[in-house]
């Protein structure tokens, strides 16, 4: 195993257990109910519930469960949707922040590049 293959691992290990340690307290301080959707869950499908950082800071996890707030794995998916990373670094921006949405539409004249045929 090469010494970036030990890095590599070493920091999967280091986010599963800052996660286990968070979520395990999450799920003490709330009721098994996603935050959006209000889906109810059970020991049998807990692993669908997440733990979502309300300000994406995954280091800030402060002991009184202030930072986080739980959603199913749809939910959460969603939740982060709404947000891009720009320019490949760590800055999100909503996407209500971001540029305009195009308005051009290039199809549109193309029904009459094609000869009308009989059918």
């Amino acid at each position: 195993m090469s010494a970036n293959d030990k890095t590599v691992a070493e920091a999967r290990r280091a986010v599963a257990a800052r996660e286990q340690g968070y979520r395990e307290q999450a799920l003490k301080l709330y009721p098994w109910v996603c935050g959006r959707c209000t889906r109810e869950f059970t020991r049998a499908n807990l692993s669908q519930l997440t733990v979502h950082h309300r300000d994406h800071n995954h280091d800030n996890n402060p002991a009184d469960g202030s930072n986080w707030e739980l959603l199913c794995i749809y939910c959460h998916d969603h939740e982060h949707a709404k947000y891009v990373h720009q320019d490949g670094n760590a800055t999100i921006t909503s996407r209500e922040e971001g540029p305009a949405p195009a308005k051009h539409k290039p199809f549109a004249a193309l029904a009459g590049l094609f000869p009308k045929q009989d059918n």
